[in-house]
């Protein structure tokens, strides 16, 4: 019927259709508005009954005028007696595609019962009974307002029953159980209907339910609901019992009047108003936060730092799992070790309104720790105290200053939260000193350090195979291995993947774990699928993990999916207001949407504060793709002299003076090449360089041997603007549907 025209009615667009109609979109040509025409079905045209009923629906919507009621403007026969309802059109969407989505908050479900009865109640008071009360008759606008339609099954009262004794007329599921026995009905039929859609509204189930239809008629007549179990607070009570008594077989334990359904639910929504303010109220107070500054070392032994140094961090990672409390990163609080920084200015640095500080004097097997939790504010210490122990108590310690603080920043804490917070992996001190002494050392990033770092973690595993922390941290060193070009990727990250297996088989809530497993599926294993859920359960044991958001946002990048990247890297910084990765994946953000003058202009003003290879990079790659030669090559060198080798920046800078800027890369290419049969060089960076010579041949042949290793940033070739020259070449076309994420 779309474009007839059935009267001054212009059919525009199909709407939907039910048992007692087919709905469409109109134009009124006369009053120039948009209308919905509702036609009884062909196949029952014949059918005086259905006919009849279909007059009543006009006759009786009509009369009811109130805003959470479909306004019937007019009704209508076609040239072949096809009768048709004029009535108010609205943009917006039914209850039932609502609920498709998955259910209600229980603030959204109260609001739109409470129109819903208030609609009923008057048409009761003009006695009118809907008797097809189902979440497809009730639409809500886009404005929120609830609107009942479909009047199709009405009975008058003091008015026969249009339906054969006998017979039922409605949907079966919303039925009330007079209604599925055929008996008589009132206006408490449509309670019992309300009470079903509430149901359904908050849990996303029937109430009753059955395979067949007397299979689900037994279930209403016979069977009490589940009780609601998944609404918060005491608010949840009085829903819950308006829910049963609107349920209730007999209609005489029913509530007689639409009007005092209307008085339980309003109670319920004051009690959620009340909630909301509560909430509201708590939410405007500022959010107890804290800095945690590395421990000063008190021995005369240099070596000892890693002792305080791990005992900080070890708060750090405690409190952080803690939702109501925000922790500075270590990243960041270990800036100012060392430095002379007013207590306020480190406050302001770090967005935090109070500060732990402390020493730690180890002799022997006897500590002497103590701490002082200062608020920014005034500089005066909340609470202070010192320990002379033997090292053994050091869990103990730690455990009496985690308290400490969240009694005196009054952070509640709930019963998970409470057990993690007094969690520990391991009771053997000596695999909790090994364990210190490799994180101590990796966090250095150093050649050196890294070494010395895994052989901690190592001798950790070989004294307690179940040290989940030590697997995790062994993990992260072979990672740091093929970050840094240290070893090839293959070599690396199965090594990092299988402690991160075997960390999670033994404690499968570890958030880091689940984060960096993450990652290799990620960069290594190219299994987007399991990268993202692995990232999404990493969040989800632990929301403030700053691994997590930042490997999720270079997830989201290499998808494609940019905005939601800056997002993630904007929760990875909050905790971590001075640490330079977040701003590198920002640049990196900035670069594949191709904005590359935001490019420079952020790197630029990053670098100006503190060197970072990866924002460097960035840095050169943005000038080069804006014809910035010259610039290009003075950031190029210095990030090969800086973080690379000096000899290639050399070599650079020789060809540079006299050839230009294409051989100047390609002489690097070369070099790294040549390097490249020494020690391992990522095949990727010679594969950049070579990309910028504009020699294609050897940017691919370079990638393709990125790709057989397996290097870090291969994952991400799809996306990635600087391979624009070989984009259309058949073998990186092949290359990126190997590694690309699959659509």
């Amino acid at each position: 019927m779309i474009g007839q025209a059935v009267s001054h009615y212009q059919i525009l667009e199909y709407l939907g259709g039910g048992g007692m109609g087919v709905v469409y979109k109109a134009e009124d040509t006369r009053l120039k508005r948009t209308v919905a025409l509702k036609f009884l079905p062909p196949e029952l045209t014949r059918d005086p009954e259905a006919k009849q009923r279909f007059i009543h629906e006009a006759r009786a919507a009509s009369a009811l005028d109130h805003p959470n009621i479909c306004n019937v403007h007019d009704i209508g026969e076609t040239d072949d007696g096809q009768m048709f309802i004029v009535m108010a059109c609205y943009e917006g969407e039914s209850l039932k595609k609502r609920i498709e989505r998955g259910p209600l908050p229980v603030g959204d479900t109260v609001d739109i019962a409470i129109q819903i009865v208030k609609g009923l109640a008057n048409a009761h008071e003009h006695g009118i009974v809907h008797r097809d009360i189902k979440p497809a008759n009730i639409l809500v606008t886009r404005d929120g307002t609830v609107k009942i339609v479909d009047f199709g099954i009405v009975k008058l009262t003091g008015t026969a029953m249009l339906s054969k004794t006998g017979s039922t007329v409605g949907t079966v599921a919303y039925m009330s159980p007079e209604q599925a026995r055929g008996d008589v009905v009132d206006h408490r039929t449509d309670l019992w209907s309300l009470g079903v859609v509430i149901y359904e509204l908050l849990t996303g189930r029937l109430p009753f339910r059955g395979e067949h239809e007397q299979a689900l008629i037994y279930s209403i007549l016979n069977e009490d609901p589940k009780p609601l179990e998944i609404l918060p607070g005491d608010s949840s009570v009085g829903l819950d019992l308006a829910v049963k008594k609107m349920l209730q077989k007999d209609p005489d334990c029913r509530p007689q009047e639409a009007t005092d359904a209307l008085a339980g639910l309003m109670s319920v929504k004051e009690k959620l108003e009340a909630v909301r303010k509560q909430d509201s109220a708590a939410a405007d107070e500022p959010q107890p936060s804290i800095a945690v500054l590395p421990f000063v070392n008190m021995t005369a032994d240099p070596d000892n730092e890693y002792f305080s140094d791990g005992l900080a961090e070890e708060l750090i990672n405690a409190l952080s799992q803690l939702d109501g409390l925000h922790v500075t990163a270590r990243t960041s609080a270990f800036r100012f070790r060392g430095k002379d920084v007013d207590i306020r200015e480190i406050g302001n640095q770090l967005n935090v309104s109070t500060v732990l500080e402390g020493s730690v004097r180890k002799a022997g097997t006897r500590l002497r720790i103590t701490a002082q939790l200062i608020n920014v504010a005034d500089g005066f210490h909340l609470w202070s105290e010192k320990y002379d122990r033997e090292v053994e108590d050091i869990f103990a310690i730690q455990d009496e200053i985690s308290s400490a603080i969240v009694g005196k920043l009054k952070v509640r804490l709930f019963g998970e939260e409470r057990a993690r917070l007094a969690r520990h992996y391991t009771d053997n001190f000596e695999v909790y000193d090994l364990y210190l002494k490799g994180r101590y050392f990796l966090s250095t990033l150093t050649v050196e350090g890294i070494t010395k770092s895994l052989g901690y973690f190592q001798h950790a595993i070989q004294i307690d195979r179940s040290f989940a922390l030590a697997h995790t941290g062994m993990a992260a060193v072979y990672y740091v291995h093929a970050v840094l070009a240290l070893v090839p990727s293959v070599e690396a990250m199965p090594k990092a993947q299988s402690h991160l297996l075997k960390a999670l088989e033994l404690d499968a809530s570890l958030a880091e774990a689940h984060a960096w497993l993450g990652e290799v599926n990620l960069v290594y294993n190219w299994d987007w699928t399991a990268a993202e859920k692995n990232l999404g359960r990493a969040i989800e044991l632990k929301p403030n993990s700053l691994e997590a958001h930042q490997f999720y946002a270079d997830y989201l990048i290499a998808t494609g999916r940019l905005d939601e990247a800056l997002t993630e890297v904007e929760r990875a910084r909050d905790p971590d207001p001075l640490s330079t990765l977040p701003d590198s994946i920002v640049a990196y953000d900035l670069f594949v949407s191709r904005r590359f003058e935001r490019v420079i202009e952020h790197c630029r003003k990053m670098l100006s504060t503190e060197p970072s290879f990866l924002l460097q990079i960035h840095l050169w790659r943005a000038l080069h793709q804006q014809n910035l030669l010259h610039e290009a090559f003075l950031e190029a060198k210095k990030l090969f002299m800086v973080f690379i080798s000096c000899e290639v920046a050399d070599v650079m800078e020789s060809v540079y003076a006299e050839s230009g800027y294409a051989a100047a890369m390609r002489a690097a290419a070369q070099k790294l090449a040549e390097l490249s049969t020494q020690r391992y060089v990522s095949p990727y960076l010679i594969a950049t360089l070579f990309s910028q010579a504009e020699d294609d041949d050897e940017t691919l042949r370079w990638l393709e041997q990125a790709y057989e290793e397996r290097d870090q940033r291969i994952y991400i070739t799809w996306i990635d603007p600087g391979w624009d020259r070989v984009r259309s070449f058949p073998r990186f076309t092949a290359l990126v549907k190997k590694v690309g994420p699959k659509k």
